[in-house]
């Protein structure tokens, strides 16, 4: 099974029975955010607070 879809199937079935689909919508979706994350820190695509208070600076 793709890890992706075993993730999502593993997360909902941590979650009490009456939990609803905006929550289960929810969950997944930090899941996701939080999965993206971690990838683009091993990729390094990321930045440094320093670079990032210059980025705002300039807005």
């Amino acid at each position: 099974m793709h890890a992706a879809k075993q993730e999502a199937l593993n997360t909902i079935g941590q979650l009490p029975e009456d939990t609803d689909m905006d929550e289960i919508m929810y969950r997944l979706y930090v899941l996701d955010k939080i999965r993206k994350g971690q990838e683009a820190v091993e990729q390094g695509k990321t930045i440094t607070s320093e670079e990032l208070k210059r980025e705002i600076d300039s807005w």
